[in-house]
């Protein structure tokens, strides 16, 4: 990869140069001030309060620039519109040709405006989101389709509303703006839920790399693998209980069988997502085999009346969880023009498998031997999904196209070549204490040399994390909080998901097909609050406002759902947990979304990104709570309840504890 300040200055309009944040003034600027410091003449207070300060003069210039280009683009449109006026009382379809053009020509996109645009009160996001550009919009768009779309005619755009204008330079503007707003919509709020992050500054060497990479039918057997491993999971989660009493067991060691397959994922999860460095093809065989292997030992173990096959056979399913490789093939190899709707896709896929594996299991209600083999509803879900991942392994060996690595081998050439040596690697481990003073000192004075020292380690900075210590050092205080509310959630809700068929057979004496309709209501929830958090709620309130009111929702949820005298309601059970499960949806929601957007862009590649931390936090938060309904049921059924509820109320008093604590920084 080139130089970062090198980036930046090809990216640059010329004309506009003397507008853009000053990059080499303010490195310099850090190089006096590292300097200062270490002869003791400042102080590191004084040293980020003038920075602070500079940096508000450098924004303060764009945004009064960015004020008098929309005055320029309001006059130039003013002109183009008396042009269209004249062309309405003597059409030519020439001339409209040439207006059309002039239209296009207007558009602009590559405003200098990264600099603080998470900020709440950022002054360069309140004046884009407030002035003018969406106006410039509407009438960019308003005229090109009256000249596009009825040449000569000049019919209004607004007597055909069910008629949608797309143009290159109108959606580009759209991207631009909500790029720089924020603004979200329920696709974007639905795409973050995976984790996926993206890296600042693609280059379009980049973006071709990925179009060369793409295949849509593999991206859709990384999907369909996705929604399978989620069907795999949920559909045991109404009869293991029934399954474990029939081994010999009781009732409440089936957190032991749901979470054996979470305790398989906790070291799947890495080892996976190290494989998908070399090849997305070999380890989804990989799992299927795993998955297909796990299934028919889970089914087998009535038939051999053990529990302990019944338990391998879970752990080889967690063993064949590839959704590491799912999400890094989306990252990697999916164009970035689609990636989003990609990452909405994987999301989607996940809601959907976990409603159908509780569905899916409340239909599996019979009885039948074929041989020496028992059919039923404790072993059909074994079966189904051994049926299931046997037709998806012929797919993918039918129909998958291994990516090529060649492009991303390059990349990483490259960017080792711009490192000179292992004194600059040290020099970085040092630098990363002390963001602001992490310069070389190899710049060049007086010249106008971008590839210098510092840019260098700039750019190694900018690798991929290579442990997980690494990784874990790139996270800042409100991330680590972050990671901790994942984990809350994650707990809460397998708390409430697993020990559902144990809680309401007894308390309320449910069967498993009613067991089946609650867990599939509760998986139904997921978009729909998705689509009213994605597409209203997030665009009325700060998502830090969201997650902190999310936070006590759910500690409102736990406890309703505590057994406070004798009498335990099925609308007490019901209310609360829908409460708990809708709360914890819309806070995964944002704390996902809210964790795409902070984390080290470090984390968006590699073997150790962002999607493993979470995956890794939610998937531990998992095998804790399946763990804990196992040791609570030595308490008796009776007290499993309030036992299992404890620590989720404990963990979630904490988390938004923490939350008020950092409350401030998280942007």
């Amino acid at each position: 990869m080139v130089a970062f300040g090198k980036k930046l200055k090809e990216r640059q309009i010329q004309e506009w140069q003397e507008y853009y944040i000053s990059y080499k003034l303010m490195k310099k600027k850090v190089r006096q001030y590292a300097q200062q410091i270490e002869v003791g003449i400042l102080d590191r207070r004084h040293v980020l309060k003038d920075f602070s300060r500079m940096l508000d003069n450098q924004i303060e210039k764009i945004v009064l620039f960015l004020l008098e280009q929309q005055g320029l683009l309001a006059s130039r449109i003013a002109k183009l519109n008396e042009q269209h006026e004249a062309l309405e009382q003597e059409p030519d379809i020439s001339q409209i040709t040439q207006l059309r053009e002039a239209y296009r020509a207007t558009g602009f996109t590559d405003y200098y405006v990264r600099t603080r645009a998470n900020h709440p009160y950022s002054l360069l996001q309140q004046v884009l989101k407030h002035v003018g550009l969406g106006a410039v919009i509407g009438a960019i768009s308003r005229n090109l389709h009256e000249l596009q779309e009825h040449q000569g005619s000049y019919l209004s755009i607004y007597d055909e509303p069910a008629l949608s204008f797309q143009d290159p330079v109108v959606d580009s503007l759209k991207a631009a703006v909500d790029r720089v707003t924020r603004s979200t919509n329920f696709l974007n709020f639905l795409a973050q839920h995976a984790l996926i992050i993206q890296e600042e500054l693609p280059t379009t060497t980049d973006e071709r790399a990925d179009d060369q990479r793409y295949h849509f039918m593999s991206l859709f057997l990384n999907l369909l693998n996705t929604f399978l491993y989620m069907v795999n999971t949920y559909i045991i989660v109404p009869t293991a209980d029934d399954y474990s009493t029939m081994l010999g067991a009781p009732a409440t060691v089936c957190g032991v069988v749901i979470g054996a397959m979470a305790v398989a994922q906790v070291f799947s999860s890495v080892y996976f997502s190290a494989w998908s460095n070399k090849s997305y093809f070999r380890p989804l065989v990989f799992s299927s085999i795993v998955l297909l292997v796990g299934n028919s030992m889970y089914a087998l173990a009535l038939d051999y009346k053990s529990i302990t096959l019944l338990l391998v056979g879970r752990l080889f399913c967690g063993f064949g969880s590839a959704r590491a490789v799912n999400r890094r093939y989306i990252s990697d190899c999916v164009p970035l023009r689609i990636r989003m709707q990609a990452s909405a896709g994987f999301v989607s896929a996940s809601a959907l498998g976990m409603a159908c594996g509780p569905a899916l299991a409340g239909l599996l209600q019979t009885k039948f031997k074929i041989y020496k083999f028992t059919f039923n509803q404790v072993t059909l879900p074994g079966w189904v999904m051994t049926v299931g991942w046997f037709i998806y392994l012929i797919l993918l060996w039918i129909t998958f196209r291994e990516p090529s690595h060649e492009t991303e081998e390059k990349s990483i050439t490259q960017e080792s070549n711009a490192v000179t040596g292992p004194a600059e690697n040290d020099g970085l481990e040092k630098g990363l204490k002390k963001p602001l003073l992490s310069e070389g000192k190899q710049d060049d004075e007086h010249g106008d040399g971008e590839c210098d020292g510092s840019e260098e380690a700039f750019e190694e900075s900018r690798r991929p994390a290579t442990s997980i210590i690494s990784a874990y050092r790139l996270l800042t205080p409100s991330i680590k909080v972050q990671l901790l509310i994942y984990f809350m959630l994650k707990y809460a809700m397998e708390i409430l998901l697993s020990e559902s068929s144990v809680i309401t057979s007894y308390y309320f004496g449910w069967s498993t097909s009613t067991v089946a309709i609650f867990l599939a209501c509760l998986g139904l929830t997921v978009l729909p609050v998705n689509i009213i958090v994605g597409s209203y709620i997030s665009n009325m309130f700060e998502d830090r406002q969201i997650l902190l009111a999310s936070e006590i929702m759910v500690f409102i949820g736990v406890l309703l759902s505590f057994k406070f005298v004798d009498a335990y309601t099925v609308p007490q059970y019901v209310c609360s947990g829908l409460i708990m499960f809708v709360s914890a949806e819309v806070l995964e929601g944002v704390n996902l979304s809210l964790l795409s957007r902070v984390m080290s862009s470090r984390l968006s590649r590699g073997t150790y990104n962002g999607g493993l931390l979470s995956t890794e936090a939610g998937t531990i938060a998992r095998v804790i709570a399946d763990g804990t309904i196992t040791l609570a049921g030595y308490l008796g059924q009776s007290r499993l309840l309030n036992a299992t509820l404890l620590p989720s109320l404990f963990i979630c008093v904490a988390s938004i504890i923490a939350t008020c604590f950092t409350y401030n920084s998280l942007y």
